[in-house]
């Protein structure tokens, strides 16, 4: 499946027009072609079937280790559990060295104080992010009065990346304008930060809506698009991620720009894992698999990486025991 026939006459100009105000961005909206949903679907299941020889697994567990924004985001989160995340960030498994550090900590904007200490004081944590969601995640239910101060005040305290929500309501009431200038402001209110825009695809209903949602983070400046705050289910299936990453390449190809993309919610095997690969591989190309295109958010997923990786290295697998628990 692609879109690329049909965005051949599009150019960077059309683009601009676009952001010129609501009628135009509607106007640009409602031209995207149509998703065909069973080819998407047959397309994503096919490249889901790809088998991954040995040695080239190895390679891509590590690279899926150096991917991972390893979360945490529950209200009985504390200070010591934020460490204790920071500590495995850093050193994922202290039995070995070469395993390689996570992209980034992903935590509630409260917490980025907590996890920057944290990180500062081992030797590999300036290589490693923090970021926070924020824009009330993960409903996003607020003023954006409210969203704003709460981009400020992660920003503030250090976060180097922020994950936004988008107004769901506003989008699926056909409120495109809003979310645009939504996103539009909390980009500004980043600064340096580097902002993710949150789709939360398992409430957007349909392949045409996320698809939709992705161009209008784009246009607003969305440094990275996300499936979701993993709190809903049907987030980071292969034929979203798909979507949304055929949606970077149509973007690149018309304006030379990349876009990032970070599925989360569900990811929680190496299984699933090497299957976000090659959705890359295949629709991206090669240059996105670099954490600076291409996160994982999860919370579960870095331990079954772990024990995957210690099988291929030892032969047999450890006792859960040779994990931490988070």
């Amino acid at each position: 499946m692609t879109t690329a026939a049909h965005l051949v006459h599009l150019a960077a100009s059309d683009l601009e027009d676009a952001r010129r105000d609501e009628a135009s961005l509607r106007s640009f909206i409602s031209r995207l072609p149509g998703v065909d949903k069973v080819g998407l679907e047959a397309r994503a299941a096919a490249l889901g079937t790809r088998s991954i020889k040995t040695s080239a697994k190895a390679q891509l567990i590590d690279l899926a280790i150096a991917m991972v924004d390893l979360t945490t985001l529950e209200g009985a989160d504390t200070t010591g559990k934020v460490t204790q995340l920071c500590a495995k960030a850093v050193t994922p498994d202290p039995l070995d060295a070469s395993v390689p550090a996570v992209a980034a900590v992903c935590v509630y904007g409260d917490k980025v104080a907590d996890a920057k200490a944290a990180l500062s004081t081992h030797p590999r944590g300036a290589g490693i992010n923090v970021a926070a969601v924020a824009t009330a995640f993960p409903s996003g239910r607020a003023s954006l009065a409210v969203k704003l101060l709460d981009t400020r005040d992660a920003v503030d305290a250090g976060a180097d990346e922020i994950d936004m929500v988008i107004d769901r309501g506003a989008f699926l009431s056909g409120r495109y304008g809003q979310v645009f200038e939504e996103i539009q402001h909390v980009k500004q209110a980043c600064g340096q930060a580097h902002l993710k825009v949150i789709l939360e695809t398992g409430e957007l209903q349909t392949y045409d809506n996320i698809k939709r949602a992705s161009w209008i983070a784009m246009l607003a400046g969305a440094d990275f698009i996300k499936t979701s705050t993993g709190k809903v289910p049907l987030a980071a299936t292969p034929a979203n991620v798909l979507l949304m990453l055929e949606a970077c390449r149509d973007w690149h190809r018309v304006t030379g720009e990349k876009i990032g993309m970070k599925p989360a919610g569900g990811i929680r095997t190496t299984k699933d894992a090497m299957k976000m690969l090659v959705l890359v591989h295949e629709t991206t190309g090669d240059e996105w698999l670099t954490p600076s295109l291409f996160r994982i958010g999860a919370s579960t997923l870095l331990n079954d990486l772990l024990m995957q990786r210690q099988k291929l290295r030892d032969g047999h697998y450890s006792s859960s025991r040779y994990v931490t628990n988070d």
